[in-house]
């Protein structure tokens, strides 16, 4: 018998799953291998509409109807989900806020541009309760309108739809985001390994929000902002205000943006925490298959949607919690708040000695009145001196207050779609913002070849040229659409200053490079990334192969009253792998920082593997170090790097903390030196199978054709213009 028979013991062969006590993975085994995954978290496997361009289809959806149909759904309250006052917009600003809220400035990732809070980990965060049911409540629209709208675009639009629908003059909406299919779960959203560990875990010291650890944003493990009782559960609104200023930061809001959103965000809706939160149910995630994704069960519900339990607090903010007007300022700031405990157990506010008639109806109920609440973050507002004084402002003015929240909510949900020029739809605003990273349209009418002929002419080296149009690309983020090499904003602050762009070989280049942009109208963003074609053409032919790097003029050049310094500040590298350099020591290894970059560039592990290998050999180290320079003739695009890296001729010794030297066998002579970064294309064993592709006889020609590849594929990661 084979060992798999009833007679064995009814065995099963198959594994259920990487976390199945049947077998651990790879990672499982060896935890300190490089794990590859985050290169291709969204392969076209997992993609049910393969093929399918969204971006096209999107354009043909009956806006018009989507919306009426929208505005339909807010007030049809379904019996296995009772809407609160009989409005679902509350319900839906909120699906649509933490959708969007979980973006974060440093590395861009999150955000509610892929529709990622349909996925664990965020579909099953703590913040996130119930907000399965938003989306159930969305079906019949998907259902209806199908592919012609994401769920990414269907999920922001609901709650904009909602604010619209109890009286807000929203600045503009617009569709084209793409779903993704599977979780991005390489994304790093904290260590802890429970929900809601106490923030200390992700902070120095606790009472300095500023030492959170990066790229984090949310102050605990499962939430999308602040802990809403206080910092750790312990209420004190001088001290949450600390925290909400910082993690609003990171999401790209200054003190104004943070004030409207919070006020604005409260003048809707309401908590809910009016039962046992222990007799909840699992998350979806954890929840018993016959609840078919939906998770948080409450037997205590009733079928009412005064006893549902969500936050823990409970109570509205305002007297009508379905129309936008200023009543949060009035309660706020009309009433003394005494702390209290919700029903459910958790700290809020409270105002004393309430009149009846400022008091809002029940949920579920509109013959009884019952308590409103502030959460600690709302008290913040009022007890902050800066935040205060914002308030006193929109109280003035409530237009001026209408006006920032709407721009605030807009920035909120479009933080990370890119420029204008990517916006669709009839709503789409027309306004330029300076967050928009703006770069005007260039010019494509002006001779490619002679500007060319000119940049070989002005005396620059091919690894001068490479490296800076490598920098001026490399900060592209795929994540939220950010950096790029369009707008040559490599010449402006704060870019011209960074460390990692050598701001000496920087102006050395863009001095030669400047007056034949002049001359010849082509953009200087252009001719910065032609300059760096040129030295991979020169670099090819140098190894034998006569080839033109696609180019495709027409990018344009920003300004520096177009560039929101402080918000370019977040881009700015602190290691990158491809040159072969980092700003300092890290918890997290080399060769770690080099996937990130990779990623975030839109990178596999194949163009990675080219683009790395062909960068060492073209000579283009930070500083013109010879780390990973396995060549004999630096300058020529050639597969040296793998061929020497796989030579068993060599060993590789250890002579410092992540330095290394190779040394011929035979004689022990010093050949090349080397980082980590260079030596894990040998020692991990997906990466060494490349390297050994691009090692063989017969590859040469294949790598100069994948570097070249990988190589446009960076410098037009942000030419969003040929794909509008």
């Amino acid at each position: 018998m084979d060992g798999n028979t009833i007679e064995d013991g009814g065995k099963c062969p198959v594994m259920h799953g990487a976390n199945s006590t049947t077998g651990a993975t790879n990672m499982d085994w060896w935890p300190k291998a490089l794990n590859l995954d985050i290169l291709h978290q969204h392969d076209s496997k997992t993609n049910p509409l393969a093929g399918f361009n969204y971006r096209d289809a999107v354009k043909e959806l009956d806006f018009d109807a989507l919306k009426a149909d929208m505005h339909a759904l807010l007030t049809q309250s379904q019996d296995w989900w009772p809407a609160d006052y009989g409005h679902y917009g509350g319900l839906m600003i909120r699906l649509a806020w933490h959708s969007a809220g979980s973006y974060r400035l440093t590395d861009g990732r999150g955000g509610g541009g892929t529709g990622n809070i349909r996925f664990a980990p965020l579909n099953s965060w703590p913040d996130n309760g119930n907000l399965d049911k938003a989306r159930r409540l969305l079906w019949p629209l998907k259902k209806k309108y199908g592919n012609k709208i994401s769920w990414a675009d269907l999920i922001l639009l609901a709650g904009t739809v909602a604010y619209e629908n109890m009286g807000l003059k929203t600045y503009g909406f617009s569709f084209g985001r793409e779903d993704i299919w599977h979780p991005e779960k390489d994304t790093y959203w904290g260590a802890e390994r429970e929900w809601l560990a106490p923030s200390d875990t992700r902070y120095e010291d606790v009472t300095k929000p500023d030492t959170m650890e990066n790229p984090l944003a949310a102050v605990q493990m499962g939430l999308i902002y602040v802990n809403p009782e206080g910092v750790n559960g312990k209420p004190d609104p001088l001290e949450t205000a600390k925290q909400v200023r910082e993690t609003f930061a990171r999401m790209a809001m200054n003190d104004e943006e943070t004030a409207a959103l919070t006020c604005g965000g409260h003048t809707v809706g309401k908590a809910h925490g009016n039962g046992d939160a222990g007799a909840l149910g699992a998350e979806p995630e954890g929840a018993e298959i016959e609840n078919q994704g939906l998770g948080w069960m409450n037997p205590n519900m009733g079928g009412k949607a005064a006893n549902a339990v969500t936050s823990g607090l409970e109570g509205a903010w305002t007297t009508e919690p379905t129309k936008w007007d200023m009543g949060y300022f009035k309660l706020l700031f009309g009433y003394d708040w005494a702390l209290q405990k919700s029903p459910a157990g958790a700290w809020q506010w409270q105002p004393v000695d309430i009149k009846e008639e400022d008091m809002p109806v029940d949920a579920s109920d509109p013959s009884k009145r019952t308590m409103p609440i502030m959460t600690d973050a709302d008290m913040a507002m009022k007890m902050d001196p800066a935040y205060r004084a914002i308030c006193e402002k929109f109280m003035a003015d409530p237009a001026y207050f209408d006006d920032c929240f709407a721009r605030a909510w807009f920035k909120l949900t479009h933080r990370d779609m890119g420029p204008r020029l990517r916006y669709i739809g009839p709503d789409a605003p027309v306004e330029d913002l300076i967050w928009q990273d703006l770069v005007p349209a260039g010019n494509a009418g002006y001779d490619v070849e002679a500007v060319k002929a000119k940049i070989a002419a002005c005396g620059l080296s091919g690894a001068e040229m490479i490296a800076t149009a490598w920098d001026s690309a490399r900060t592209f983020r795929g994540s939220d659409l950010r950096g790029g090499a369009n707008g040559a904003r490599i010449r402006l602050a704060p870019q011209k200053d960074w460390e990692g762009n050598e701001p000496a070989r920087l102006q050395k280049v863009l001095a030669a490079l400047e007056p034949i942009a002049a001359q010849s109208g082509a953009s200087l963003a252009d001719v910065i990334v032609l300059a760096g074609n040129v030295g991979v053409e020169q670099a090819a032919r140098a190894a034998g192969f006569d080839i033109s790097v696609p180019f495709v003029p027409g990018r344009g050049d920003a300004t520096q009253d177009m560039t929101d310094a402080a918000s370019f500040d977040v881009l700015e590298p602190v290691a990158d792998g491809f040159r072969n350099w980092q700003m300092k020591d890290y918890i997290v290894s080399a060769e770690e920082m080099l996937l990130d970059r990779a990623q975030l560039l839109g990178l596999t592990a194949v163009e990675m593997t080219a683009l790395l290998g062909g960068m060492r050999v073209l000579d283009t180290n930070y500083g013109g170090t010879k780390h990973g320079v396995f060549t004999d003739r630096p300058g020529t695009l050639s597969t040296d790097f793998f061929v020497n890296l796989t030579d068993m001729s060599y060993r590789w010794v250890p002579v410092g903390k992540d330095s290394y030297e190779i040394r011929d066998r035979a004689t022990d002579a010093v050949k090349f030196t080397a980082s980590r970064v260079d030596l894990v294309f040998g020692s991990n064993s997906i990466l060494r199978a490349y390297a050994e592709v691009y090692a063989q006889d017969d590859n040469a020609e294949k790598f100069v054709h994948d570097f070249v590849a990988a190589w446009v594929k960076v410098m037009n990661n942000d030419r969003f213009d040929l794909a509008a």
